[in-house]
């Protein structure tokens, strides 16, 4: 089953339903009765989206499309993984407890797409320019999941194709979904790198919701393998619950039962559950029945770069952790690149 985002209320900023995404969005969903049409008429977003608790609200965001001009074309960076995020989504339709962006989005999460592709990319091909002779590498998913609004935009293979033609420019995102049959035929000449970021089925059944299984991710990336891409997974939130390493284990051994044989030079980035106290505290709202491990006595404190702590796991464990995804990642794939193991 192909996992696509299917909003219940799409809104659409002054101007954007005169443009050909807007358009597009507008017919996908016009006959659609269980699909609210909001043209809004001012900036209010959050006031179309209902909720009487924390719990409802997150749920509503993340049924809301919202679409959009893209205002400001200053791109963030993005270190250590790229140079600039390039923009093409924000927000994601899927509620996994774990996820950081819970902090960082609001109260109504929503999903926000932005018309004015053509725009985003000639800022884009400035950025290239201005860092010739070097390769400049963007994000398309720092905060975002771009592929479950691909079907309505199709925004993230004309970026593909895009950096394609570029000589000194790379793409790369990360998504949680399978439905990847809209890139498939992309020209993208070797330029993007697709990760997919996997967990074990007991993690992804247990704390995320409205994404695809583990299996349909494996599927999808060796699609995306196939068609020439360069493939990576993040193993991320990485759990150290009773039996991982034999679930962690079989996590790796079945992307070699079901990737391409001749593909072993496949990207890994690993990294351990970890969460601050502001995020606790949201999450435990969002989500009152989660039981995911957040008992501050079992963590060690640790003090971030940007002035706050968050709770990790102790040095032995993380120590532990590491010898065991390095080991068993270069058993499996020896020609493999491990990132990091953090």
């Amino acid at each position: 089953m192909i996992k696509i985002f299917k909003p219940k209320r799409v809104m659409f900023e002054k101007g954007t339903l005169d443009t050909e995404i807007g358009k597009k969005i507008y017919n996908a969903f016009k006959a659609n009765k269980n699909v609210e049409i909001i043209n809004l008429t001012s900036n209010r977003i959050k006031a179309y989206i209902p909720g009487e608790d924390l719990s409802q609200q997150y749920k509503s965001g993340k049924q809301t499309l919202v679409v959009s001009f893209r205002k400001s074309l200053k791109f963030q960076t993005c270190k250590p993984s790229a140079n600039y995020q390039l923009p093409l989504v924000s927000g994601c339709m899927g509620q996994c407890e774990y996820c950081y962006l819970n902090t960082q989005l609001g109260d109504k999460p929503f999903i926000r797409v932005f018309v004015n592709i053509d725009e985003i990319l000639m800022q884009t091909k400035k950025y290239i320019d201005e860092r010739k002779p070097q390769i400049t590498i963007f994000e398309g998913a720092a905060t975002s999941d771009p592929v479950p609004v691909e079907p309505y935009t199709h925004s993230l293979k004309k970026t593909i194709e895009f950096i394609g033609k570029e000589d000194k420019a790379r793409f790369r995102f990360v998504t949680k979904y399978n439905d990847i049959e809209g890139i498939l035929d992309a020209k993208h000449n070797g330029h993007t790198e697709v990760r997919f970021s996997i967990n074990t089925p007991r993690v992804i059944n247990e704390y995320e919701h409205y994404t695809a299984s583990s299996d349909k991710r494996i599927e999808a990336a060796s699609k995306v393998a196939y068609a020439g891409y360069r493939i990576g997974f993040i193993i991320a939130p990485v759990f150290l619950y009773d039996n991982w390493k034999e679930e962690y284990k079989e996590l790796i051994n079945s992307l070699k039962e079901k990737l391409p044989k001749d593909i072993d030079k496949v990207i890994f980035e690993v990294i351990s559950h970890r969460y601050t106290t502001k995020a606790k505290n949201r999450i435990v709202s969002i989500f009152p029945k989660t039981t995911l491990p957040m008992d501050d006595e079992n963590r060690k404190y640790k003090y971030g770069q940007f002035g706050y702590g968050k709770y990790v796991y102790t040095k032995e464990e993380l120590q532990e952790m590491k010898d065991f995804f390095q080991k068993e990642i270069k058993l499996v794939f020896p020609k493999s690149i491990i990132k990091y193991i953090i």
